[in-house]
């Protein structure tokens, strides 16, 4: 595999990704997510061009739009999988994710306000394309932090406003 990485004089140039640094990448996803979240380029670094790389990745955002869709079931909103050309079908997108007992109390009041957003950037997902990895470290972020306005009433971040920067943040 290879990455763009900012080169000393203002460019991009082309190098091979090293089975180190792709290590590391995993080993740091949650900060590498944040920096990523908060604007880092991914070019700036090995590390972070390795973990855009997997955000990035259809496996990846695919497992995030189950994540969003189990999300929405368990709150108690209908899943409405988006279509999508034959070839791109997963048996996960075209008939929606199983339903099982979340692991973590929700916030279902705040998750059923933004339901249809969290819906549409769970399409977003998994619709063919390149994404930005800015975007799907936010929706990462948002799902892994237990702290975060998904799980706590305690939160202070407003889940509408989050949910809106991630999806402008999706878009190219």
């Amino acid at each position: 595999m290879h990455v763009l990485l900012d080169d000393d004089r203002g460019g991009l140039t082309v190098r091979r990704l090293r089975p180190w640094p792709a290590m590391l990448a995993r080993a740091r996803a949650a900060r590498l997510d944040r920096e990523l979240a908060g604007g880092a380029s991914p070019e700036a670094s090995t590390a972070l061009a390795a973990r855009a790389m997997r955000l990035t990745s259809m496996e990846f955002r695919r497992g995030l739009a189950v994540s969003l869709q189990r999300i929405l079931a368990a709150a108690g909103e209908p899943v409405v999988p988006r279509p999508q050309p034959p070839a791109a079908r997963s048996p996960l997108a075209v008939t929606g994710p199983p339903t099982r007992p979340p692991r973590v109390s929700l916030r279902l009041a705040r998750i059923s306000q933004s339901a249809p957003r969290l819906a549409a950037l769970a399409g977003q997902l998994v619709e063919p394309g390149p994404v930005p990895a800015r975007g799907v470290a936010m929706l990462s972020q948002l799902l892994a932090d237990g702290t975060g306005p998904l799980y706590r009433e305690a939160s202070r971040d407003d889940l509408g406003a989050t949910i809106e920067a991630a999806a402008r943040a999706l878009t190219l």
